[in-house]
Order: C-alpha cells, then structure tokens, then sequence
C-alpha cells in the first residue's frame, strides 16, 4: 500500500529515492504501454494513429473530398490531441498510407511517401498530401452514433474518442508492431474476408474450436505476393499460443535460361537483396552467377534478373542458396499481444482475439441501437405534443398571445411536457399550414415502426446475432479482397559452402601423436608408412571425401573443423593443428573423424561415459571449436568409433583391469553434447584413483568380429563368442581370458 507523504519544516515533500524512481519508471512503463505503442483490440490502433484518423475526419478529409497538405493535419493532431514529435506523428501517419506495409492503408497519399526500397524515403509533411481512404469508414462511420466514450484531450479543452467503433476487427487485419517496457507486440496482417468469415463462423456457433477457425483463417496475409512457407501446423501453433515466428520466401520463375523475381518478402528492399547477392560474387562465393539486373518499372513493380553462367547451373539449388543467405527468405516474429476490454496488455490467441472482439462489437452496436432508439422516442416524444398543439391551433395561439408565461399555461392546459412545450413554441407558422398533419402523422408511423423494430432487436440475441452477421458480410464483400500471400510448403533454404565447389574424391585425413595433420589422395595408403618428425608418429587417420569436413577431438573434449581439401599434402610431413585453431591451455590434439553429415558416431571417455552423435553437430568453424563432450575429473577421450545401424551395432567396451562388457548400440542416447550415460561400470574408488580406466570402446557391426591386441598377442572374438559378455548398460562386464586382462587396443577384424 502506498504510504503516507513524509513533508519537512518548508512543507516540501519528502521520501526514499529508491522509492521515488520505483513508482516513476513503473508510471513510465505503464503510460508506454496503455498509451504508446501496443494496439487496443477493438479498434487496433495505437493512440496516435486513432488521433490522426479522427483529426483527418474532424478536418473533412474523408475519400471523397480533396487532398489537404499532411503539415495540417499533423498541426491539428499535435495542437489538439496528441502534444509529442511532428516528425514521429508524421511517421505513423506515412506508415498508414504506405501500401506496401499496411494491408489496408487507412490514408490515401498524394506525393512521395516512400517506396519498397526505401520506406523512411518520403518527402517532407508541407509537400504531401492526404485524406482519408473508403476503408477508413470502417472505423468512422459509427462515430457520431454513441457508440463510443468520450474523454478530454491533454488539455481539457476537448473531448476526444476514447477508441473507434471499428466495424471489422482491424487488430488483426493491418496488424501492429511496437515495442513498449517489458513487452512488444508483432500482430501480422491478415485477409479481410478470412477474417470476416471467421466472425460469422463464430457467431452461427460459439463453440467452435480454434481449429475451426484456422479453417477461415489459414494464416497472415501480408501486402506482398511472396509465398509465406511455414507448414500449416505451424501456423496453426501460433495462433494456438498467439506466438512464434513464419516465414516468406521470395516469388520466382525461369525466363529464357534466367532467374526472374517477381515478389519480395515484406519490408524486403530489392536493392538490398542485389547488394547482398553482389557482394557473394565480388567474394567469389557464387561462380554459378554471371549477371544481375533490376528490370523493376511501373508495370513491374519487383522485377529482379538473375544470369547463371551456363544452363548446366542448378538454378533450384542456387535459389535454395540465395534464400538462406539473403533477404529472399526472410523470418517475421509473431506476438500477438494486444490491450484487451480490460485495459490490460495479453498475448491471445486467435479464438480469444475474435470472440473478445465480437464482444466489442456486440456492445458497440447495442450502444448504437439504443443511441438511436433513444433518438426516436424523443422525437416521437415532440410530435406527439406538436400533434396535440396542431389539433388545438386555435387555442394554442390564444394562449401564447395572451400570456406572459405561455410555456407553463400550455403544460397545464394540454398536459405537455418542458420538452414538447418548447418544442411547440419553437415551430415556425409555416409549419401549421394543413398538409403539416399528414406529415406529422407520416413521420410518427415511420418512427413508431422503426421504434418497435429496434425494441425487438435489442431484447433478442438472435436478432442481434443476425445484425452483426449481415454487417460483416456487407462489409466483407465492400472492402475485402483476395488473398496476397500464398500459402505453400516448399524445401528448406540451404547455403551452399565452398566445399560443394571442390571435387569429390577419396582422401585419408593423418593426425599425428604431436597434432600434426595431412591428408593423402585415394583410400588404400597405409598412414603407419609415413614419415613423422623426431619424437612424433602416427595416431589415428580417417577416410573422407575431399568436399567433405574433417572434425579433430582435442584432449579437452572440444571438436574442430576443417574442409578436407584445405589439408596440406601427405608428400611433407603436414602442418599443427595449432596454426588453424585455438585449443585451451595445455590440451593437445587426440582424435580424427568426419564424413557425412548424417553419419552417427561414438564419443566417450575413458571413465565408461558417452553418447551417439551425427558429424554434422561437431562442425565448429570458430578457431575455438566448441564444447562437446563433458569429461570427469582425470578422465581421457577415447578414440571415435563409426556406428553404422544403431538398431544392429553393438558396444564392445573393455577396461584396464580385463573386464569387457558388449550393449547395443541404441541404449546410449542421441546428444549434441554432454558427458553421455555411463557405458561400463567401473567401482567409483579405483575411477578416482584412476587404478581402473575404460581401455577401448568399439561399435561393431552385425556379424562382425573383434580383435583384442595385447603387447604383440591377440585375440579375435566372432559374433558368438561376443555374446557370452553381453549385459545391461552400466554393468561391471566379464572377465577376459587369462592372458588378455591387459588389452592394449581393440579393433574391427575384416
């Protein structure tokens, strides 16, 4: 609860500063958000674009009448209603006029008012002009009907619409964006007549489901024709959550050999998407282009032209390319977040948007019934009493002649009302000529019919529901349009690398004992016969193609990647890992491995822990690789092994102390990092002192067999033989044969 205001011996207000900045920024924050930058539902507009719109209609300027000078109308905003910036009053102005980024311009535009490329590109508020557009009459055409509140403006001087009588609900139509204190709010655009059908679907039956909906509103329709590709259950989880994020993709042909854009994503400037694809050229990353062109004229408004070199070029791969690299593609929040009846900020759904809406507008038009019936009584009201001072003319005129006070003589008299006897002293002789009975009695028919008429429509739900529906449809059919903005499942946008310019052929990737890495043509070298440096030799090698990346594992548990064409010859001795990447302090280089993206490996550490992890998760093109697997204090990284059918393979792992233990391959889980699930069970106190150590750990196929090497003896097991030490994952494992309870190494026999 607030507390009592402390004040000193001058009578000046004392209390806390942390107090005092407390209720300022929470003041601050609330004014931000109520009265700034997020929409209210019933009409979906922020305060200054329902200032302007009201000042323009106070102004004249509806779509019939003539352009007036913008410098006037922000003047009337600013001197009247909304005391802020000219040029950010002007800016929200320009933005309700622009075409290209709202659904349905509220401003009709005379002048420069910027362009797709360029939208901050218009023109000064004193050359522009502007008035109001047909659509606009949605928001207005109820205005002077009591259908809204009045509140006075910053000053007090006048009186202001609290919000629009919005016959359409124009929140999810023009859509909104705004960023206020501690929220923002991303409402796209939609179709007006999918939105309109999913009002009358609601009203017809109140217990649809948002499925249901989704039905009538499949998704946002932006003003660009580009293709919006999020899958439709996607779209339909936003709506589900009133969150997340869609995409567009730019709309595009062959034409005589060449790539010919015809649509860009919204707010997508062609030129920037030219300079985006320019500057891959100059850097030599698209060879499959030669030219570019903007054809863009008046009958073409987004005509971009793109040369490939030849007609060999895959043009629907270079188009994946350019979608993932530049604005072709482009991914739009969604937040739907919006001032409710209650006057608080919430993200709603798309059932909860549209029925909190129809609420509005049921209240709306019963405001404007009942304004209007009000209206009729009163007439009716004045007629009857003229009625009765028209059939006693004679002594009416008597009364007022001859009376000082005639109004409490003709209440009495004729028992009139204040109201009526005004009325019947106010009307001119004109009028009480003999046709004016038939008129008078004309007119109370035509009201009392029109008078009976509302009474039963607003005392029936029904009748009610039937009115706003036939609204809705009318206003459907005068404003709305088709779709824009197609809804279409296309292949995910996938950057090309250099790699996919080098050949393809078979290379074995060397890593050294000291980190030192080569790479030899072909696959049937033998890295042990290759010359190493004084003190260094071979340790581990890998077969690869040369577009493809070779992954290093260094002692810390971080992975690093490398093209394997970019390796140095295996005719020298290669070059240190080193002088190509960063490792920690005191870590070393200890495994090789790579090929196909997809292709699923072993990382585990000589503790007994590790998981299954594709090659594609370990690329790391930072010089500091990234974190992969977690070690436990002490522990090693064993050497990776290729799991070929986690569903077949299975894990032979064999400690220091003899012990093997043979899983499947699938009971150890699918990580992009971490330290993985414990393998073989090693007793905690000999891990400690590291008296007992996971030796090897193998993936072995279906029917294959093992070959345990201990100093210059071996040991090959076949399948059959594997089975006697099968177990549960984490198990101890049996006992080797006397002999080999100290394996060197374990590894596949042909």
């Amino acid at each position: 609860m607030d507390q009592e205001p402390q004040y000193n011996a001058d009578g000046i207000e004392q209390q806390p500063l942390r107090r005092f900045t407390e209720k300022a920024y929470l003041d601050y924050s609330m004014y931000v958000i109520l009265d700034r930058a997020l929409p209210y539902i019933g009409d979906g507009l922020k305060p200054v674009q329902r200032r302007i719109v009201y000042a323009m209609s106070e102004l004249g300027l509806s779509a019939a009448s003539k352009h007036k000078k913008s410098a006037r109308t922000v003047g009337d905003v600013l001197g009247k209603f909304h005391p802020h910036g000219d040029s950010a009053c002007y800016e929200a102005m320009v933005l309700m006029a622009q075409d290209f980024s709202y659904r349905y311009p509220l401003i009709d535009g005379q002048g420069n008012w910027g362009s797709p490329d360029d939208p901050k590109s218009f023109a000064a508020m004193r050359y522009t002009e502007a008035r109001l557009t047909p659509y606009a009459q949605v928001l207005l055409a109820e205005l002077g009907q009591g259908t809204v509140e009045w509140l006075p403006n910053f000053d007090g001087t006048l009186k202001e619409p609290a919000m629009l009588p919005a016959r359409l609900p124009n929140v999810l139509l023009n859509g909104a964006t705004g960023i206020a204190v501690g929220m923002a709010t991303d409402i796209p655009p939609h179709n007006l007549r999918e939105v309109a059908s999913a009002c009358i679907r609601l009203i017809e039956d109140p217990k649809a489901t948002l499925a249901d909906l989704c039905g009538h509103v499949p998704g946002p329709d932006f003003p660009t024709e580009a293709e919006i590709i999020t899958p439709r259950a996607d779209l339909r989880r936003i709506y589900e959550s009133g969150g997340g994020s869609l995409r567009m993709r730019a709309c595009w042909h062959k034409d005589q050999g060449a790539i010919v854009i015809t649509a860009l994503p919204y707010q997508v400037s062609g030129a920037r998407v030219l300079e985006q694809i320019a500057a891959q050229m100059q850097a030599k990353k698209l060879p499959w282009i030669e030219d570019l062109r903007d054809e863009s004229d008046h009958e073409n408004p987004c005509r971009l032209v793109i040369v490939p070199r030849s007609n060999r070029v895959d043009i629907e791969r270079v188009m994946l390319h350019l979608f993932a690299t530049t604005d072709l593609e482009r991914s739009y929040r969604v937040n739907l977040n919006m001032i409710g009846l209650d006057g608080r900020p919430q993200v709603k759904n798309l059932h909860r948007i549209l029925s909190e809406w129809l609420e509005f507008r049921f209240e709306t038009v019963r405001r404007r019934l009942q304004f209007r019936l009000d209206k009729v009584l009163e007439r009716l009201h004045l007629l009857d009493g003229l009625l009765v001072a028209f059939l006693n003319l004679d002594e009416v005129i008597r009364i007022i002649r001859s009376e000082d006070e005639p109004r409490p003589v003709l209440m009495k008299r004729f028992d009139l009302t204040e109201l009526q006897a005004d009325y019947v002293l106010d009307t001119k002789l004109r009028q009480l000529a003999r046709l004016e009975e038939m008129k008078i009695r004309a007119e109370q028919d035509a009201l009392s019919k029109e008078r009976e008429e509302l009474e039963k429509t607003l005392g029936s739900k029904q009748r009610m529901k039937t009115l706003v529906r036939k609204e809705l449809a009318a206003d459907a059919e005068k404003y709305g349009d088709e779709r824009r903005s197609p809804i279409v499942a296309r292949d995910a946008a996938e950057a090309m690398d250099e790699t996919e310019l080098a050949p393809s052929e078979p290379v074995t990737v060397v890593l050294s004992e000291k980190g030192w890495v080569r790479a030899a043509k072909g696959h049937e070298m033998n890295p042990g016969e290759l010359g190493y440096k004084s003190g260094d030799g071979f340790r581990q090698a890998v077969r690869l193609r040369s577009n493809q990346q070779a992954v290093f594992l260094d002692s810390a548990g971080r992975s690093y990647s490398l093209a394997a064409h970019t390796l140095p010859s295996a005719r020298g001795q290669g070059e240190p890992l080193t002088g190509r990447f960063n490792p920690p302090p005191g870590a070393a280089f200890v495994a090789a491995l790579g090929g196909d993206p997809g292709q699923w490996w072993l990382l585990a550490s000589d503790a007994g822990y590790g998981f299954r992890v594709q090659a594609k998760d370990l690329l790391a093109n930072k010089k500091a690789g990234k974190a992969v697997l977690s070690l436990p204090a002490g522990a090693r990284v064993l050497r990776p092994s290729v799991i070929g059918d986690a569903d077949t393979d299975r894990l032979v792992a064999v400690t220091s102390e003899g012990r093997m233990l043979v899983i499947p391959a699938n009971d150890l889980p699918e990580l992009t990092r971490g330290k993985g699930n414990k393998i073989i069970g090693i007793p905690p106190k000999a891990a400690a002192e590291r008296s007992e150590y996971v030796v090897d750990i193998l993936a072995v196929p279906e029917g294959g067999r093992v070959r345990l090497n201990s100093g210059k003896r071996y040991l090959i097991l076949r399948a059959a033989d594997l089975n006697a030490y099968e177990g549960e994952r984490g198990r101890r494992g049996n006992k080797l044969p006397r002999g080999f309870q100290k394996v060197d190494s374990i590894e596949l026999e042909p």
